[in-house]
């Protein structure tokens, strides 16, 4: 009933966009239709989201490979040629294998420093196991360490240095005490909506060190007394005041508190919800290049032209459904990353078909590749359901839902919420009345995941759903809008800052910036899914 009144007026409101007048009254009233959906009359405290207060005023994006169960990709890097199938793009598909030919043998680098290993003989039951030693559960089990409290962090490969590109806003580095780790940073960004239209962004951007910001967090774990152990967690059993975590290797650790920070594979975090995420796909190479016309003081955050596809018609027509965008970081004229990009699809797009789009680009710019250093392939789950609330074993990251369902980006999010969760666990732990067990799990998941921040997600679900729908056209549209926003709106938009009311009050500034075909658009393509993200707001209460 609730969904099929608010299409009803939706659909009506729509009707009354032909003057000016009648815009801003539609805009105030969509205001009182997301923070009210319900006639005022009809208001009650069952009914009653929140009160409006004042409006206060890409995070970094995280190229993750993972073994989700969810995911359909061979995810694995190196040399692998892509089996393409011959029709009218043969030499593109040429072209495509010609550029894996350049692809180096996978070398797997570790840091060459001894970890203190985790003694299974002396039977202890340690505070908190963190499973996953990527960077938030290095970022909790360093901070949970710093309190005294004992860690052990369990990984199959614990000196492996993380192998992928994590770009960041360095105004989020910065607030993490973390400039140390990065190692190109740029003065700006820059946006291609289309051969005539460029958007300057004026935030600068910066690539992370991957081995000095994991160095930099296992030496802080070392000081603190947390001890490692190189395995797979394959089972977990819970008892009433603590845990087992049974390793592939045969050994048994227990555990007062377990944090599931493995990523997208989900293998400890439950789910109770069908899993049917947005898909972010991409192709990305370090490569050595004769040049490139991109300007080295800037990053290429978005390139969303075509012109390099209109002499492959079936690409340009793929393209033009679901479009790719072309992200890059020139560390020199000679020396650049590249990485071609589905934002988000439903289902996500093959590695072939993006490779193919990469190849007619890099043509086009006449971008000549010498060699490659590495290549990357990943996909990230966006949106779908959050895990169970609460449940025994805590989360953080992928495995927990952080992924921005918008954007994709994680690793700033991620690392701003492991203070969070450290501090929450250090409070019960350090507690002696605090309970134990599915209770004391239950009240660190509440300061993960809060109602604020379940309405941030919400919103930000609901930005996708109209995303998964827009066309090449629609996509550009919509971003010409998004980058002409004051910066505290798009800023706090991709690093996750703006909360509900700050949310509705962005989306207006967006529909008022954009142009009249992209507001129908928006419209005619998010009604469904803006009643179905005011449906979950009202259900999920605390």
């Amino acid at each position: 009933m609730f969904v099929g009144w608010f299409t009803f007026m939706w659909k009506r409101k729509l009707a009354h966009l032909e003057t000016s007048t009648s815009l801003h009254l539609f805009l105030w009233q969509a205001y009182h239709m997301i923070l009210y959906p319900f006639p005022l009359s009809n208001l009650s405290k069952n009914h009653e989201l929140f009160h409006p207060f004042t409006p206060g005023k890409f995070a970094g994006n995280v190229n993750t490979l993972s073994q989700s169960k969810a995911q359909v990709h061979d995810l694995r890097f190196g040399s692998k040629k892509s089996q393409f199938k011959l029709g009218n793009t043969d030499c593109v598909k040429a072209s495509s294998s010609a550029l894996l030919e350049l692809v180096p043998e996978i070398k797997k680098e570790n840091l060459d420093f001894e970890l203190p290993m985790f003694d299974p003989s002396r039977g202890l039951v340690v505070d908190l196991v963190v499973v996953g030693g990527g960077p938030s559960g290095l970022a909790v089990a360093q901070q949970v360490s710093e309190a005294g409290l004992t860690v052990c962090s369990i990984d199959p490969s614990p000196k492996l240095i993380w192998p992928n590109n994590y770009g960041v806003w360095v105004d989020e580095f910065e607030a993490m005490d973390l400039l140390d780790c990065l190692d190109t940073t740029w003065s700006s960004a820059v946006v291609y909506i289309d051969e005539k239209s460029t958007k300057n962004l004026n935030r600068p951007y910066a690539r992370v060190n991957r081995k000095q910001l994991k160095t930099k967090m296992l030496q802080k774990c070392i000081a603190n007394g947390v001890k490692f152990h190189q395995a797979k967690v394959i089972k977990v059993i819970h008892e009433e005041s603590k845990s087992l975590l049974i390793c592939n290797d045969g050994v048994t650790i227990q555990a007062t508190l377990v944090l599931d920070a493995t990523g997208f594979s989900r293998s400890l975090v439950q789910y109770d919800k069908p899993y049917n995420p947005g898909y972010q796909v991409a192709y990305g190479i370090l490569a050595e290049v004769e040049e490139h016309p991109f300007d080295v003081d800037k990053m290429l955050f978005m390139d969303w032209r075509d012109s390099h596809l209109k002499n492959n018609l079936e690409i340009k027509e793929r393209n033009s459904k679901i479009p790719t965008f072309l992200y890059a970081m020139p560390f020199s004229s000679t020396r650049i990353f590249l990485e071609e990009t589905s934002l988000v699809a439903r289902p996500g797009l093959k590695f072939e078909d993006i490779q193919e789009r990469m190849v007619c680009r890099l043509k086009h710019l006449g971008i000549k590749v010498k060699s490659i250093e590495e290549d990357e392939r990943c996909v990230i789950p966006m949106g779908g359901p959050l895990p169970v609330l609460p449940q025994r074993v805590l989360g953080i990251g992928g495995t927990a839902g952080m992924v921005h369902p918008s954007t994709g980006y994680m690793m700033a999010r991620t690392l701003a919420a492991a203070p969070v969760v450290a501090k929450s666990i250090i409070r019960y732990l350090n507690n002696e009345k605090a309970p134990f067990g599915d209770e004391l799990s239950a009240g660190i998941w509440r300061e993960l995941w809060p109602i604020e921040r379940r309405r941030q997600r919400e919103f930000f679900c609901f930005g996708m759903d109209i995303l998964l729908k827009l066309d090449l056209e629609g996509t550009r549209r919509f971003f010409d809008a998004f980058f002409d926003l004051e910066p505290r709106y798009w800023h706090g938009f991709l690093s996750s800052r703006l909360f509900l009311p700050e949310l509705v009050t962005f989306g207006l500034s967006l529909f008022a910036h954009a142009n009249n075909t992209c507001r129908v658009e928006i419209m005619a393509k998010g009604t469904l899914p803006l009643a179905t993200m005011i449906g979950n707001l009202v259900q999920d209460r605390d």
